[in-house]
């Protein structure tokens, strides 16, 4: 386990949507569920611009900023971490944080069948599965 200390969470601004670009390239295609594509970067800042979570913070590990986590407006949890600071304890303690900042009574998250690795995470946090989800996409 890292030492808890070193990990804080800071409010995305403005000077943080190159890094969040930079982490949203990183992400493996299979723990995408809410986009097919990768945007462009004028389409990237044109979301964040839009404060599309309630809450959005970037991680930062001995003051190096190594992934993100949000609070959506329907009380989902969000979390990417660098893949070189993941399994340390930096997820755990940011998603802790997440929460203490804002107290709900009940916290959502929603994970991609095939990434078996968050599901993994969520569930030694004490998440349970509640549903699962099925869609059928057909051109019009």
């Amino acid at each position: 386990m890292t030492d808890e200390n070193k990990i804080k969470l800071s409010e995305v601004s403005e000077s943080d949507y190159k890094f969040l670009y930079e982490l949203l390239k990183k992400r493996y295609s299979c723990v995408n569920i809410s986009h097919k594509k990768m945007p462009s970067y004028n389409e990237h800042v044109k979301f964040v611009m839009s404060k599309p979570y309630s809450k959005w913070y970037i991680v930062e590990f001995k003051n190096k900023k190594v992934g993100s986590v949000y609070l959506s407006k329907q009380d989902e949890i969000g979390i990417y971490i660098k893949k070189e600071f993941q399994d340390i304890g930096i997820g755990k303690k940011s998603v802790e944080l997440l929460m203490g900042k804002n107290p709900r009574s009940r916290y959502l998250v929603n994970i991609a069948p095939k990434n078996t690795k968050t599901q993994k995470f969520f569930k030694k946090l004490g998440f349970t599965g509640l549903q699962y989800t099925y869609e059928i996409r057909k051109s019009i």
